[in-house]
């Protein structure tokens, strides 16, 4: 008496139709022994096919007991369910299921690759099952490269790949040619000889002839279960014409699992990558589509803090070419009131020696300047010419090319001396090394060039203006004729707060003045005004950026759930070559990650391009990018994939097996 492999007793299913439910299967009681070859017949809606499902773990009765090998399948969860479809069995399909965007050979390989089969041992696997059934030089075919008969060849191959034990044929010959189906069915005599279980499902009784036993079922019942001696005779005959060439006994011919479970997650990860990539590429322009949200978002991102960063770095330079930590004083009670070439005459050259005598003070200048002509033999410019201290050129952090600056003698003598910039070298004395000893004449006074200063850009306007600076002394009494200042510029000590300083500043001067006839204008503080105002405005643009990435995690949730909707039927073989829930929901949340990922690193690469251009077209100011701003770019586009690619990943891991395949 056979072993009983498979055991149905009282076996039900019901499908629910509106109020009633339909009962496809009714009160069946089978056993079916190991290495039987058994064909299940039926008409069209008899049940067969349901009764495949239940045998084969892709559907559960609604009532009755259903055991493999022993086992009680109802208490089984997905995933056990799963390990016994890949373990156990192998399906071959009427409309052969492969997988579109995988080669013969890649086909062959998906049952071992849910089975934890290491690449190095399932790879030649797979060549060899194909070698056998004589598909050798089609290995790298896709299925729309193959016959109808070699693609049901691959789909034999692939029910072989984790041994087979059992193999579940539903009208394996339905869309194939006569020569076709009887080369496949003679390789399913030569599995059966070679211990596999046949479970075979059919209309035609030609093809149910070939069974050794027959089970017919009509209106979901059994209404004939017959054993046919003479269809060993048959089998005889056909083997005589394939001798042995697929030689797969399911205890002895399983790949090698080189893979444990300490690095089994790893190893479906990697594969679930290698999925992803191939999906993605197989529909490029949805790929594309589908990205362009996240590229967007991230490009706005990164270019707002490479912008932020850039303008904080242009501040500091500004705050720098001014004088570091400085405070300016100006004539007037407000900024509406400033005269730089009026008569409000607030600021004298005694208020310089109380500023000078302030002990967190470091240096004290005056600035008082107009544009003036000057002449250098018969060539004339025009010039902005500045009447500054001894201390101005500390104030405001120039440094000298050639010479020496003008001291507090020459202040005290009123010397026609003066300290010219480069731009001013470069138009009066182009032809000349050293111009230095030079005379010019600055509007009616000659004086005598004793210094250049370095190169150095006007943090404000036009960096062609060219710039003349000679004593205050002299600059007001020979050329502007006043003795007050239209500026006053005090540079703190290493160490001072630029608040305190400017209150105590405050203090002073309204004592001395006897009003309050000045204001005080602090670096520090247009600083901070600065920051802060940049703060708002990254604010701002970052929450523009965040919403564009939200919506582009809104598009990608969309295109993956139509992703899922299209490759329903692909899920579907997935999970009957043994795919668990875990590796559904893996495999689309790679796909979402990679698919934002990508779209992270093309948007970050096209914020690299927006900061080469801006930087060639404003030269004051270039775009800075940061490794944390980028780190955060790569890490908001995984993120996005996570959380905007779960659900779909989740409803695709979810969908029953038997529905996903039968969805076109």
């Amino acid at each position: 008496m056979q072993q009983a492999l498979l055991e149905l007793v009282n076996i039900t299913r019901r499908f629910a139709a509106g109020d009633k439910d339909v009962v496809v299967l009714n009160d069946i009681t089978l056993t079916i022994g190991a290495s039987e070859f058994v064909a299940v017949m039926g008409a069209s809606g008899s049940g067969k096919s349901t009764l495949m499902n239940v045998l084969g773990c892709l559907d559960q009765p609604s009532s009755g007991h259903y055991r493999i090998g022993g086992r009680e399948t109802a208490a089984l969860d997905p995933d056990e369910l799963a390990r016994l479809r890949r373990a156990r069995f192998g399906f071959i399909f009427q409309r052969y299921h492969l997988l579109p965007h995988l080669t013969a050979a890649g086909n062959v390989e998906v049952p071992a690759i849910y089975a934890d089969t290491a690449h190095a041992a399932r790879q030649p696997r797979a060549f060899e099952l194909l070698r056998r059934l004589g598909l050798a030089e089609r290995a790298h075919y896709r299925p729309a490269q193959l016959s109808g008969g070699q693609q049901q060849r691959v789909s034999i191959a692939r029910a072989l790949m984790n041994g087979g034990e059992i193999i579940l044929a539903d009208e394996p010959t339905g869309a194939l040619d006569s020569t076709s189906g009887r080369e496949v069915m003679n390789i399913l005599h030569e599995l059966n000889a070679n211990g596999h279980t046949i479970i075979l499902v059919t209309h035609d009784p030609q093809i149910a002839a070939h069974a050794q036993r027959i089970i017919e079922i009509k209106d979901g019942r059994v209404v004939r279960d017959q054993a046919q001696p003479a269809a060993a005779q048959h089998a005889a005959t056909a083997l005589k014409t394939t001798r042995a060439r697929v030689s797969s006994n399911p205890q002895t011919n399983t790949p090698q699992k080189t893979v444990r479970a300490t690095s089994a997650r790893l190893s479906r990860f990697s594969e679930a990558f290698k999925m992803a990539a191939a999906a993605l590429r197989a529909h490029r322009l949805r790929t594309f589509l589908t990205m362009l949200g996240i590229i967007i978002g991230i490009t706005s991102v990164v270019s707002i803090v490479a912008l932020g960063a850039g303008a904080k770095q242009r501040m500091q330079e500004v705050i720098q070419a001014l004088g570091p930590n400085t405070l300016s004083i100006f004539p007037g009670r407000d900024r509406g009131e400033r005269h730089w070439l009026g008569n409000n005459q607030t600021l004298v050259p005694a208020d310089l020696d109380a500023l000078r005598a302030q002990p967190y003070v470091d240096s004290v200048t005056p600035e008082t300047g107009q544009m003036g002509l000057v002449r250098y033999r018969d060539l004339d410019v025009n010039a902005i010419v500045a009447g500054v201290g001894e201390d101005f050129f500390r104030v405001r952090n120039l440094k000298l090319a050639q010479g020496i600056a003008f001291g507090r003698e020459d202040i005290r003598q009123q010397a026609q001396v003066a300290v010219i910039d480069q731009n001013t070298r470069r138009k009066l004395f182009s032809d000349m090394s050293n111009p230095l000893g030079q005379i010019i004449l600055i509007g009616p006074v000659p004086c005598t060039v004793i210094g250049i200063t370095q190169p150095k850009k006007d943090v404000f306007g036009d960096p062609q203006n060219l710039q003349i600076w000679m004593p205050y002394s002299t600059a007001n009494s020979k050329l502007f004729g006043q003795s007050y200042f239209g500026r006053v510029t005090v540079r703190l000590r290493a160490g001072q707060s630029s608040e305190s300083a400017e209150q105590s500043i405050g203090k002073l001067l309204t004592q001395r003045h006897g009003d309050k006839d000045f204001f005080i204008f602090n670096m520090d503080s247009m600083l901070k005004a600065g920051q802060q105002q940049n703060r708002l405005m990254a604010l701002f643009l970052s929450s523009i950026a965040v919403i564009s990435l939200v919506v582009g995690g809104i598009g990608v949730m969309n295109i993956m759930l139509v992703s899922v909707t299209e490759r329903t039927r692909e899920i579907g073989i997935r999970m009957a070559v043994g795919a668990r829930r875990s590796d559904i929901l893996q495999q689309f949340l790679v796909e979402a990650v990679v698919v934002c990922l990508s779209g992270g690193l093309i948007g970050i690469l096209l914020s690299f391009g927006i900061g080469a251009v801006f930087s060639a077209l404003a030269e004051q100011m270039k775009m800075i990018f940061s490794i944390d701003s980028i780190i955060t770019a790569v890490l908001c586009s995984t993120l996005i994939g996570l959380v905007f690619g779960f659900m779909p990943a989740r409803n695709a891991a979810r969908l029953n097996p038997v529905d996903a395949l039968a969805r076109d």
